[in-house]
């Protein structure tokens, strides 16, 4: 084994490695009918023996007999075995993959295309259920079959073995030629797999916007494009691999029929029984069973190097700690939890800067921050002023690479990811909904709060009557088709509303609404501030008046803060951005 397969076949060998004991009773099992079946040419030779010699023939017969019950009830246990481990191996490779994906970090999963990610879950653990479980079974087998069949055969006649290893012989050297890009062809296949399900799932989320282009020509070329490129790996792979079966079908039967000349002129010359002969042919005709057997595996083990590899990269993904790290100290003059006063501050960043990625320019800089435990603060500022990167450090989906983030007078590198989510609720721009029903939806927020909590909160958000006149009520499944953007919005924030959170995070929650839905949510968001802080993404005037403190950024740092009276006069970006905001409103009156 070469340096190169050694590492990538301990990737597959680790899915395999818990099941090792399953794997060996497997083998066990594999070789018990391999043997029976090594047997039976020799049983058959007694047989013809006893014809030629009028001996009694129950006793061969019987053996025969016996040998086909017994190896068909060792099959059976050992393909439904097998056929089982299969299947554990697949769950337990996508139960890894699912928690690896929803453990990790937003950025790291949002780096590459929801579709490939899914293609790693439904169609690379299929590949990797017959290699991880019964390739490494297959293959020993294979190889005992082969070696105990040409031992065998060896017994019955020297000279009639070389004729026939001269043939394995060439059988092994095209396999060892082919197979190296039958692996390459089937790797490059399934890539293109999942970039097709990556390109598919993205264009079918903007169905609405690709036709409204008339792009469906353009994006069914780009989709089929990698379904091409994969189509066209595939059948290299095919015209490897049958040229392979074809040269191994062709070696046999050559090998059969020298045998068979070899073989009559050594019956003639008095050297072979013809019984012999015939259980030579026997070996001969079963060769191909341990080459099909190690062919096929070995095609198997190769799909599923790919395969593994693939899913293993998952690993990579930067993962959330599910704990804070033992060894932080909190930072000087921060306070525990318990001994914040009722006037300090929830949440405080100082000095904050962070970027998407190690070689990126930074997202925001240098920014201080303090949010009171009772109040309304509004975030404003142009596109790309890092208003929604200052939420995603609030939340920990990004981590700053500089100064630090405080929950209740504690640094956040104190608190475990969850711990800090605990405290907070989020309601996104784009508010996607979560596949279930509504209830399902609003109970992510907390799973023990009852129907008439639900309630509470829909009809808070104007939404109750919607509900209500659905034939299913709360248990009516929620599909992105059948709900508006502003229903959606509504949804999220009535979740947000029921979790009762210290800080309300809003990234501009109302942009999709009408004028009376948003006063009633308008109001909401006030009530949530006399009892707890609220800060909000604002790109709406009637936001922005209404907020204690307004937070003006520009170019990743934070240029004013102050009310909307002392700003209107104070800060020039800020006029212009009310004065388009003011534009914006009556444009849509």
């Amino acid at each position: 084994m070469s340096a190169s397969i050694a590492p990538r076949l301990s990737i597959l060998w680790s899915f395999a490695r818990p099941h090792r004991r399953t794997l060996v009773k497997g083998l066990a099992l594999a070789l018990i009918a391999s043997a029976l079946g090594l047997a039976t040419p020799m049983v058959t030779k007694h047989v013809l023996d006893a014809l030629g010699s009028a001996s009694s023939l129950t006793g061969p017969v019987a053996a025969l007999v016996v040998l086909l019950v017994v190896g068909a009830a060792v099959s059976y246990w050992q393909w439904t075995l097998l056929g089982a481990l299969g299947e554990r191996v697949v769950l337990d490779a996508r139960e890894s993959i699912v928690r690896r994906f929803l453990r990790a970090t937003v950025p790291g999963v949002t780096r590459s295309p929801t579709g490939e990610l899914v293609t790693r879950v439904t169609s690379d653990t299929v590949l990797l259920r017959e290699a991880a479980a019964s390739s490494f079974v297959g293959l020993i087998n294979g190889a005992v079959m082969l070696v105990g069949s040409l031992v065998l055969m060896g017994f019955l006649d020297p000279v009639l073995l070389a004729t026939t290893v001269a043939a394995v012989a060439l059988v092994g050297v095209v396999f060892g030629l082919l197979m190296p890009g039958i692996a390459r062809s089937q790797q490059q296949a399934q890539e293109h797999v999942g970039r097709l399900g990556g390109v598919l799932e993205g264009t079918l989320r903007a169905i609405r916007t690709v036709k409204v282009n008339r792009a469906e020509e353009r994006m069914t070329e780009r989709i089929l494009a990698d379904a091409r490129a994969s189509a066209e790996h595939g059948v290299r792979a095919v015209r490897r691999e049958a040229l392979a079966w074809t040269t191994a079908w062709s070696g046999v039967n050559l090998a059969i029929i020298a045998i068979l000349a070899v073989g009559a002129w050594r019956v003639g010359e008095g050297r072979l029984e013809v019984s012999g002969l015939i259980a030579f042919l026997l070996y001969a005709f079963a060769l191909m069973d341990p080459i099909t057997e190690l062919s096929q595996n070995v095609t198997a083990l190769q799909s599923g190097i790919a395969a593994a590899e693939r899913i293993r990269q998952a690993d990579a993904l930067p993962s959330e700690e599910a704990e804070p790290s033992e060894e932080a100290e909190p930072s000087a003059g921060a306070e525990p939890s318990a001994g914040a006063g009722a006037d300090a501050p929830v949440l405080e960043l100082r000095n904050v800067t962070a970027a998407y990625g190690p070689d990126a320019e930074p997202a925001v800089r240098d920014i201080d921050l303090v949010i009171p435990r009772r109040g309304h603060t509004a975030v404003v500022g142009p596109s790309g002023a890092g208003k929604t990167t200052l939420l995603s450090l609030v939340l920990r989906f990004l981590e700053p690479t500089g100064g630090e983030l405080l929950l209740d007078g504690r640094p956040y590198r104190d608190h475990a990811h969850a711990d800090i989510r605990a405290r907070l609720a989020y309601v996104e721009q784009d508010t996607p909904v979560v596949p279930g029903t509504i209830r399902d939806n609003l109970l992510l927020a907390r799973p023990d709060a009852t129907t008439e909590e639900l309630r509470r909160v829909l009809h808070d958000v104007r939404l109750m009557e919607k509900v209500d006149a659905l034939e299913e009520g709360l248990d009516t499944p929620l599909a992105t088709a059948n709900v508006s953007g502003g229903e959606r919005q509504r949804i999220a924030l009535a979740r947000a509303l029921l979790a009762t959170p210290d800080v309300l995070l809003l990234d501009e929650a109302t942009a999709q609404l009408d004028g009376l839905t948003e006063a009633a949510v308008q109001e909401c968001v006030r009530s949530r501030a006399d009892t707890g802080a609220v800060v909000t993404i604002a790109h709406r005037l009637s936001t922005v008046v209404d907020a204690d403190t307004i937070v003006v950024m520009e170019a990743g740092r934070v240029r004013a803060r102050g009310r909307h009276e002392e700003l209107l006069v104070s800060d020039t970006l800020y006029r212009d951005l009310v004065e388009s905001l003011r534009i914006a409103a009556h444009a849509r009156a």
